[in-house]
């Protein structure tokens, strides 16, 4: 059963966020790292520790599964326990979820090591950096994507432009459906809004079932409910 996905990951009581950053003692590491939250208690887990096994699970199913549809891949990753309803480990599961869609619906790609790379850069983008830096990891995770897909560096041309527009696709369309954060429907939105970008300026075209259907409302205390385009109408009745 997973643990409440609003709440401390050590006491289950909720967070509560900072305006300004705070050093805080990781309660499972015991690092000592800049945070913007803690529970009211005091708790604070790093991002790391709050992800790693998130992202063995994001690897582990997308080097062995042969689905075509990214929302799919996703919807099946979430289901597992260690993939919380918020968490940085949604930086990293995006972009494995486009990068493995794209390698199952012939794109030329080197599916392992590209899941590697997408580890490593997406573990790097900090949570909550969508509220306090204004751009969200989920899009950030589409153009991270993309820069491995076309080997985008920060001295190419093409690519590089490639890249950030991708990213600028999918955060403007998250901008648009407005706080709180989500991080489900903030992946959602940015894998949809990959697809149509990949289909476009590299004729992969990803399979998509419509429609996307979210099954992690009753998990999110903060859910936008019938303002979600992915909430699940049948709950309303």
């Amino acid at each position: 059963m997973k643990r409440d996905p609003g709440a401390c990951l050590i006491c289950q009581k909720p967070l509560q966020y900072f305006n300004t950053s705070k050093k805080l003692e990781c309660s499972i590491c015991h690092n000592e790292f800049e945070s913007y939250a803690s529970c009211t208690d005091g708790h604070f887990v790093c991002d790391s520790c709050h992800s790693s096994m998130g992202i063995s699970v994001i690897l582990d199913f997308c080097k062995k599964t042969d689905l075509k549809d990214p929302i799919r891949i996703m919807q099946n990753i979430m289901e597992d326990p260690f993939i919380y309803m918020h968490g940085p480990e949604h930086h990293v599961m995006v972009g494995a979820a486009i990068i493995t869609a794209y390698k199952n619906c012939g794109g030329d790609i080197d599916l392992e090591s590209a899941l590697d790379e997408m580890s490593l850069r997406g573990r790097n983008y900090p949570g909550g950096s969508c509220g306090f830096w204004g751009c969200c990891g989920a899009a950030v995770s589409v153009g991270m994507a993309v820069s491995i897909i076309t080997n985008a560096t920060p001295l190419t041309t093409k690519t590089w432009g490639l890249a950030n527009e991708a990213t600028s696709k999918a955060l403007g369309a998250i901008a648009e459906l407005g706080g709180p954060r989500c991080c489900k429907r903030n992946s959602f939105t940015a894998v949809l809004k990959a697809a149509d970008f990949i289909g476009e300026h590299f004729n992969v075209h990803l399979d998509i079932k419509s429609p996307v259907i979210c099954d992690f409302s009753h998990e999110n205390t903060e859910c936008k409910r019938k303002a979600c385009p992915y909430y699940n109408k049948l709950l309303l009745k």
